[in-house]
């Protein structure tokens, strides 16, 4: 067992060597408005995309959740599946899965050193003409079709990374072309109203496509439908070709009914909160219905009841606790902030929640404050780890602005601020904790709730080691096994928090309980998906 775990540490060691590599490039959030080098390179690949068929998504909100839905229905008919899906939570490899579960460290290390050397002639070619060489996602799109190719895979279903025309995506032609809602994101990139947004994300349409839509507003709907009509081979969109024909919570998910493209589809349920994820299933099941039968052949039953029963999004309106309730949704502009306030409204029996809160630089923040503070009792300001996040300071001064001083706290460090908003439902404060405004912040917090499962996973093998061995001596080693608690987690964070002058006495930390604890096994599965 100690072997396997030094290979896997081998290989972890080398994964992040790539992501190094890769990081060394213009970041994503620079992405250029360009698409013939990652043409050139996929070219010099052997054009890897074109060895599997493709579902292509873009939009604004929702993306990853319909890629993910759309890929486990496929996965369910028996076919090998690609998904490729951007930004990550916590660890690159989330990005590229084959057959829902995240590419190896080995083939992410292996196949790196196979396209490596392709992006470095490309990069060459591009310097010589005053170009910048291949940035961060043109570089990690190219090594993801090659590592699909190598699979390989029947079908790979690809979100867009920004806009659609010109995103290092659109190298690939995809048989069905999806679209979520499009609101007002990356106006910087992709333009300042709707209209130039969708034109923009209306390029990954290709000839004899079949466009399928969420329902998008009237601006949005008309280039959509308009380039689907010159170029493409059907459109469809929720609400008027295939609708939800019922939906209710039921627990910590959703029953409802669909009526397809193909068929209706009673009964149904989805281990996931959010009115707005029934929608997207719908989307995702008229999707897999173009993609197989162009839309005139319904899905059976039983291979969508245990596609959705199975499903997951991680980081959108995840439960990662329920004592006391934590939610996690990377909700990172208003439009997705709107839609974040009216399900919590909607999907929980809670009147109070406090806000831990976290904005990048580029976003609308005062947008995203404005939309949540309607179901805020109280907000506490944080920053995550990413270079690109706004100083707490500054958030927490707009966020003065918008929900008055008496409402806002602050601090500097995520693990705090969690430990802030636990404190502050003990005191009744509030009665649950929503954890938003970023991808980043909500994969701070899902690396915290990570940490927190290994301790509760070391202690259990502690107590099972004490049953059998009284002294506490361990069975393999005879040595001492020693765990680390939540104690220890929260003091290091009390280390950081004291280093900001802040009052937090050590006696907060004896009786700490574990808070972080998730004593569902579905939202195990969760962090796991």
């Amino acid at each position: 067992m100690s072997q396997n775990r030094s290979l896997a540490a081998h290989w972890a060691e080398l994964a992040a060597q790539v992501e190094q590599d890769l990081l060394a490039r213009m970041p994503e959030n620079k992405l250029r408005p360009r698409l013939e080098p990652t043409r050139q390179a996929v070219q010099l690949l052997g054009d890897p995309q074109h060895s599997y068929r493709v579902i292509h998504v873009t939009g604004t909100n929702g993306k990853t959740s319909t890629t993910r839905f759309i890929e486990r229905i496929l996965r369910e008919h028996g076919l090998r599946t690609g998904r490729f899906t951007s930004p990550h939570l916590i660890r690159i490899n989330e990005r590229i899965s084959i057959d829902g579960e995240p590419v190896s460290d080995e083939v992410l290390w292996t196949l790196w050193q196979d396209t490596k050397p392709i992006l470095e002639i490309v990069d060459a070619q591009l310097e010589a003409q005053g170009e910048p060489r291949l940035t961060y996602f043109e570089a990690l799109a190219a090594l993801a079709f090659n590592i699909f190719a190598d699979a390989p895979i029947d079908v790979l279903v690809l979100e867009v990374g920004m806009g659609g025309a010109w995103d290092s995506t659109n190298v690939a032609d995809g048989d069905v072309a999806v679209f979520t809602p499009i609101g007002l994101d990356h106006t910087d990139r992709l333009g300042n109203t709707i209209t130039e947004i969708a034109e923009t994300k209306s390029g990954i349409i290709k000839p004899n496509a079949i466009v399928v839509s969420s329902p998008q507003v009237a601006e949005a709907t008309e280039v959509i439908k308009a380039q689907a009509a010159a170029i493409g081979d059907a459109w469809a969109q929720l609400g008027e070709h295939f609708v939800v024909l019922s939906s209710e919570v039921e627990g910590f998910g959703q029953r409802f009914s669909v009526k397809g493209l193909a068929g209706e589809y009673q009964n149904l349920f989805l281990p996931i909160l959010g009115g707005y994820q029934v929608e997207n299933v719908a989307v995702a099941i008229a999707a897999v219905e173009s993609f197989l039968g162009g839309g005139t052949q319904r899905i059976m039953d039983d291979v969508l009841r245990v596609a959705l029963a199975d499903s997951s999004s991680p980081g959108r309106l995840q439960v990662v606790s329920r004592e006391p309730l934590t939610v996690l949704d990377a909700a990172h502009n208003p439009h997705g902030a709107r839609v974040l306030a009216e399900t919590l409204r909607e999907s929980f029996h809670v009147d109070r929640f406090i806000g831990v809160v976290g904005v990048l630089a580029e976003k609308d923040a005062a947008g995203i404050l404005r939309a949540l503070e309607p179901v805020l009792e109280e907000v506490v300001i944080t920053q995550s780890t990413s270079d690109r996040a706004i100083t707490a300071d500054e958030l927490a001064d707009l966020a003065i602005e918008i929900f008055g001083e008496h409402r806002v706290r602050v601090t500097h460090h995520v693990a705090t601020a969690m430990l802030d908003a636990q404190q502050m439902v003990e005191e009744g404060i509030g009665q649950a904790i929503i954890v938003t405004g970023s991808i980043s912040l909500v994969g701070d917090a899902l690396k915290l709730q990570q940490a927190q499962d290994q301790v509760d996973f070391d202690d259990d093998l502690n107590d099972d080691f004490d049953e059998n061995n009284p002294d506490g001596s361990s069975a393999e080693s005879g040595e001492m096994v020693e765990s680390e608690g939540f104690e220890d987690l929260a003091e290091e964070d009390f280390k950081a928090r004291e280093s900001e002058g802040l009052d937090y006495s050590d006696d907060d930390f004896e009786n700490e309980d574990d808070s972080f604890d998730d004593d569902s096994e579905e939202n195990e599965d969760k962090l796991n998906g």
